[in-house]
């Protein structure tokens, strides 16, 4: 095998079939089950995204009140659970909490072998349910203050911020989460997905998929790149700054988080629906820093552009507004667990349905065959 015939990365490489998701070249847009994400993200609730993903098409409203009802009955973590969370070591990621949470709700599970279609979507929907409650009890108890239980007579991400701070904010800052849960909820062989894929075809089982994406999702590369546009952006620090910034980091060869994509090559097609949301909840917030932060982002971004050529990516509008909703900067990446959960199970069930154990090639490249000289005779 030539160095020429290795796909580093796999880039390029088909690995199989799927029906959940694809960036289609001719309109440049993500689609999920056909449907162009921004489509959906403007015009439905992340509720309804949810079900599409897993069942392939979009709800009726009975459908949807029934969907809802189980998801609710699902929340509420254990005593146990939060017990352990609260002995965790507060200095880790919260991406480590999560996922050593996610293998104790395997633990708690008596169900965790069943792999048929309904016991893998009965566990989907139940980590699509608690999730958000360990993401938000880790948030909470990281600041000394006591988790808050899910009220389930709120919609999802209603629910999520009551379960963060207490109360739910302006429809505009409701509206902004709930379009960020569907543009992250699903986006093909990505990294943490492909891993789910690799882990369920070994027939393991479904929290062992979901742990090993969390460890996936947490690389800078990937799902950590929201974190790295807001510390980014920190740096910047004022409007008045970003040009010259930007400029420098372009001449020094510096890292430059959120812009880019290994898929896109016109722009990520979630980013103007983001972006969007993010000026409308802006305007709401009026705040100094809300502005700063949205001046920054607009120059940061016409500068990269007009110098490169390269248009930001959907983590370039989530990270700023995710903190100025609130969220601390080491929770964007768990935020993104809570949409991401969707593709991921969708995936490792549409895995199951078909499956052939994923075991690729590699290509050598360490000593040829040698022999074993005695130790005594060793250099």
């Amino acid at each position: 095998m030539t160095n020429e015939e290795v796909k580093y990365g796999l880039a390029g490489v088909l690995a199989d079939d799927t029906a959940i998701s694809k960036v289609m070249p001719e309109i440049n847009s993500l689609t999920y089950r056909g449907y162009k994400v921004q489509d959906l993200a403007t015009q439905c609730r992340f509720e309804e995204v949810a079900y599409l993903i897993w069942n392939g098409k979009l709800p009726t409203e009975a459908q949807l009140g029934a969907f809802n009802e189980v998801e609710k009955k699902e929340r509420g973590v254990s005593d146990d659970l939060l017990d352990v969370m609260a002995k965790f070591n507060k200095k880790a990621h919260p991406m480590d909490t999560l996922r050593t949470a996610v293998s104790f709700l395997d633990q708690e599970d008596d169900t965790t072998e069943d792999s048929s279609p309904e016991g893998l979507m009965e566990k989907s929907i139940r980590m699509y349910a608690r999730i958000p409650e360990i993401v938000a009890a880790d948030f909470r108890l990281r600041n000394g203050k006591e988790p808050i239980p899910p009220k389930k007579d709120l919609a999802f991400s209603e629910n999520f911020f009551h379960m963060c701070f207490g109360k739910v904010p302006a429809p505009e800052i409701i509206k902004c989460f709930d379009i960020s849960m569907t543009l992250y909820a699903e986006h093909s062989f990505n990294a943490s997905t492909f891993t789910a894929r690799t882990i369920a075809s070994s027939t393991s089982d479904i929290y062992s998929a979901v742990t090993g994406a969390i460890g996936s999702l947490k690389g800078p590369l990937h799902g950590g790149a929201n974190e790295a546009v807001m510390h980014m952006l920190k740096e910047v620090g004022s409007p008045e700054n970003a040009k010259e910034w930007m400029l420098d980091a372009l001449a020094t060869k510096k890292k430059i988080m959120g812009f880019g994509h290994r898929v896109y090559r016109s722009g990520d097609s979630r980013v103007p629906t983001m972006t969007d949301a993010y000026k409308k909840m802006v305007d709401v917030i009026g705040t100094d820093e809300a502005k700063n932060y949205w001046e920054m982002s607009r120059i940061l971004d016409e500068t990269m552009v007009a110098e490169k050529g390269i248009y930001p990516n959907l983590d370039f509008p989530a990270g700023p507004a995710y903190y100025l909703m609130g969220f601390e900067i080491p929770m964007f990446t768990p935020i993104f667990v809570v949409s991401r959960i969707t593709g991921w199970t969708a995936h490792v069930m549409e895995q199951l349905a078909n499956n052939k154990l994923i075991r690729p090639l590699s290509n050598y490249t360490g000593p040829a065959q040698r022999d074993v000289t005695p130790i005594g005779a060793r250099e």
